[in-house]
């Protein structure tokens, strides 16, 4: 019994150790076949390929994938390997090792967006990195005006609420007008910077977590420097679905998420600040663990989720071999493919524009005359127990609530039917 009780120990040390030798697995071993650049959004082959690492519940069609996205099974088994390794040496790691680490993380993440380490801290989302910069913004003084859109994030709408008693600052708001276009959303921002000359700060949603509006971020923030206005920009929902040049939208100040459209692990983004601009920013409640020019010195989130940092540069592997062209081709793809079947459907508003450039897979809808919560999760709750197809109600928008559709890239055509059949007996009713 001894021997056995050795020989069984031993066996178990043996296959620690050599875990605890393996690189995490990453998406170097995906095989995926070669994409029909021709037919970046529908061929069937890569994308059956790419649903393929996708371990999905397919008992209800889940179209609610804008809260956070699914780990694709090669990112999820590197987590599950991170949590297993820092769990087997727990603070002899910690200690010894995550800080070499986790710098390789956070330049993984800086190649990725194409800018300097040292102009990223990580985070726990892009809900901390904007709340944190909007907090921290140090330029105001009162008698200065800070602007927001009733399109923005809530809880960024709270924090440049805050701004009024931290700052002694106005704030004002506005609605994006329905429905949307190019031109009058430009027009909103042109209007409401003009008749606010004492405004220095503007809160700028990319990609809209209520309708999913793309909104023309490098105009806007031309217009807004013209003006002496910075900008706030929450990226929370476009990076990963759309292609983003962070130096083309020319913004200074950013919040990012990974654990949506990038497919890390729940509970980790970024924030972003050009160089030169780092100390418009306060240090975070008086950090002295980093030097006041360092930009971790903007962020104290305490003991983080050693092992989801660690699983970061696989969610961003697998990302960039899908493709960021290809992953925003079948979004956009699968996000026409309803919304076009749903069209001739006079009670159904659709209230993300057609145009290409104002919208990515997220797209929201109202039913005319349901306006009220109540009336958006009657909605809700009769597509999911009825249909079984998951959406989500979305309060804030000024002209009423509505409903979110975010299809991903592990969505099917066959699932959609499923959405399209549902609206259509909703319509009628």
């Amino acid at each position: 019994m001894l021997q056995r009780r050795n020989f069984l120990i031993g066996g178990l040390l043996t296959t620690a150790m050599a875990a605890s030798m393996r690189p995490a697995l990453a998406a170097e071993s995906v095989a995926l076949p070669a994409l029909d650049q021709a037919k970046l959004a529908s061929d069937a082959g890569f994308w059956s390929a790419v649903r393929d690492l996708y371990d999905v519940d397919r008992s209800i069609a889940n179209l609610e994938n804008g809260y956070w996205g699914i780990m694709a099974r090669p990112v999820l088994e590197a987590y599950v390997e991170n949590i297993q390794r820092v769990n087997r040496q727990n603070t002899v790691y910690a200690r010894k090792s995550f800080d070499a680490d986790f710098a390789g993380v956070r330049a993984r993440v800086a190649a990725a967006l194409g800018v300097a380490p040292e102009e990223i801290a990580l985070t726990r989302g892009a809900t901390e990195a904007l709340q944190t910069l909007i907090a921290g913004y140090n330029k105001l003084k009162p008698g200065d005006t800070v602007l927001y859109a009733d399109l923005d994030y809530d809880s960024m709408q709270y924090a440049m609420g805050m701004l009024e008693n931290r700052r002694g600052v106005a704030v004002k708001t506005f609605a994006i007008p329905e429905p949307a276009t190019r031109d009058n959303v430009l027009e909103t921002y042109r209007k409401v910077l003009e008749e606010t000359p004492n405004a220095r700060l503007l809160l700028l949603t990319h990609l809209s977590h209520r309708t999913g509006l793309v909104m023309p971020v490098r105009e806007i923030t031309a217009m807004a420097r013209a003006k002496g206005v910075d900008i706030i920009l929450d990226a929370a929902h476009s990076w990963g679905q759309l292609p983003l040049d962070i130096s083309d939208l020319n913004v200074d100040f950013a919040g990012f998420n990974l654990h949506k459209w990038i497919g890390a692990p729940v509970g980790l983004g970024f924030l972003y600040i050009r160089k030169g601009r780092l100390a418009d920013i306060d240090t975070h409640m008086g950090d002295k663990d980093w030097p006041a020019d360092d930009i971790r010195s903007r962020i104290h989130t305490g003991t983080l989720n050693f092992a989801a940092a660690l699983t970061i540069p696989a969610a961003i592997e697998l990302h960039e071999k899908i493709g960021v062209a290809a992953k925003n081709a079948r979004v956009n793809h699968l996000r026409n493919y309803w919304v076009e079947r749903v069209a001739g459907l006079d009670t159904i508003q659709v209230l993300t524009p057609n145009d290409p450039a104002m919208h990515a897979g997220i797209t929201s809808f109202r039913i005319k005359g349901k306006t009220s919560k109540d009336d958006n999760t009657a909605i809700v709750t009769r597509l999911r127990d009825e249909f079984k197809v998951l959406t989500v109600r979305r309060a804030g928008v000024a002209a009423g609530q509505c409903i979110r559709i975010s299809p991903a890239v592990y969505t099917t055509e066959p699932e959609l039917d499923r959405l399209i059949a549902a609206l259509t007996a909703v319509a009628a009713s």
